[in-house]
C-alpha cells in the first residue's frame, strides 16, 4: 500500500518538478510586471516617486483625453489596412518562390533581408526616400507625375500611410518564411491532379493553395494583427519622434511612450493606457481565434 502511495505521489509530482523552473521564469517575468502594471494604473506614480492611490482617475482622464482616442484609430487604421497585405502578399510571394530554380534562394534572401535590418535603419533609409528631396519624389518628377513633392512625411495621412507600406516592407519576408513551411505540406499530388484537370496557375492557387494553407493564414492574420496595433518604430522615425503634424500620427505605444519616460513621466497614466491596449489586444485575439474556430466546424 505504501509503495502504491509512493508511485502515484512520484506520478504526480515528477511533472510539476519539470515545470517548476519554467513557472517560476513566467512569474517573474510575465505574471509579475503585468500585476505591477494593473496596480500602478490606479496610482498617481511617477518615475520620481512612488504614487497613491487614485482609482478610476486614470481611466476618467483617458477616456476625455483627446490623444488617446487619436492613437487608438491611428492603431485600428493600422490593423485594418495593414492586415490583408500581410496575409496575402507573402503567400503570394510563397507561391513564387516555392518552386525549384536557380534563383530561388536569391530572391528569397532578398525578400527576407529587410526582416534582419533594424527598425531604425529602415526608418532612416526610408525617411530619406520619401523626402521632399528624396529619391521617390525626385523620380516622381522626372516622369512628370508630379509637378511639386508629395508631402509623404509631412501630411498627416501620406505619413501613416508611408508608414504602413514601410510596415509592410518590412514584415512581408517573415510571415513568407511562415507561408513556405505550410506550402511544403501539400502534396504535389493535388497539383498535379489539378493540372491533368486543365487547371492554370491561377485555379491551382485559389483550389490548392489557399484551401491548403488556410489554418496557416489565419496564424498570419492573428500575428500581424497584434503586430500592426502595437506598431511604433516606423511611425516614430519618420515622424521624427513627433507623432506628426500635432502629433495627430501618434499610436497607441507612441503615446504610451511619450506618457512614461523622462524625468516628468506619468506612470500612473501610461500604464492605464497599456492595460486598455492590453485589453483591446485581447479581445481581437478572441475575436480572430473564434472566426478561425468557426471555419474549421464549417469545413
Amino acid at each position: 500500500m505504501t509503495a502504491s502511495v509512493t508511485r502515484t505521489h512520484r506520478w504526480w509530482t515528477a511533472p510539476w518538478l519539470f515545470l517548476a523552473l519554467g513557472l517560476a521564469v513566467t512569474a517573474v517575468f510575465v505574471l509579475f510586471p503585468f500585476l505591477n502594471t494593473v496596480v500602478l494604473s490606479f496610482t498617481d506614480a511617477t518615475m520620481v516617486r512612488g504614487g497613491r492611490f487614485v482609482g478610476l482617475d486614470n481611466y476618467r482622464r483617458l477616456s476625455d483625453d483627446p490623444r488617446f482616442w487619436t492613437a487608438l484609430l491611428n492603431s485600428s487604421l493600422y490593423v485594418v489596412c495593414v492586415v490583408p497585405f500581410m496575409v496575402v502578399l507573402p503567400l503570394l510571394l510563397a507561391s513564387l518562390v516555392s518552386g525549384p530554380g536557380r534563383l530561388i534562394g536569391v530572391f528569397r534572401s532578398a525578400f527576407y533581408t529587410p526582416v534582419v535590418m533594424s527598425a531604425v535603419a529602415v526608418g532612416l533609409i526610408w525617411t530619406n526616400l520619401l523626402d521632399s528631396r528624396g529619391l521617390v519624389n525626385e523620380a516622381l518628377s522626372w516622369l512628370e507625375l508630379v509637378s511639386k513633392p508629395v508631402p509623404f512625411i509631412a501630411d498627416r495621412w501620406l505619413l501613416l500611410i508611408s508608414a504602413m507600406f514601410v510596415t509592410v516592407w518590412t514584415g512581408v519576408g517573415y510571415y513568407m518564411v511562415i507561408y513556405l513551411a505550410a506550402l511544403a505540406h501539400i502534396p504535389t499530388a493535388l497539383y498535379d491532379a489539378a493540372s491533368v484537370d486543365g487547371a492554370g496557375p491561377v485555379r491551382r492557387f485559389v483550389s490548392v493553395t489557399v484551401p491548403g494553407v488556410r489554418s496557416t493564414m489565419a496564424l498570419v492574420g492573428v500575428l500581424s494583427s497584434v503586430a500592426a496595433f502595437r506598431v511604433f518604430s516606423e511611425v516614430y522615425v519618420l515622424s521624427g519622434n513627433t507623432g506628426g503634424t500635432g502629433g495627430k500620427d501618434m499610436t497607441m505605444t507612441m503615446l504610451i511612450q511619450r506618457e512614461g519616460t523622462g524625468l516628468s513621466a506619468d506612470t500612473g497614466y501610461a500604464t492605464a493606457i497599456s492595460v486598455v491596449m492590453f485589453v483591446i489586444t485581447l479581445a481581437l485575439l478572441i475575436v480572430q481565434l473564434r472566426m478561425q474556430r468557426r471555419d474549421g466546424d464549417a469545413e
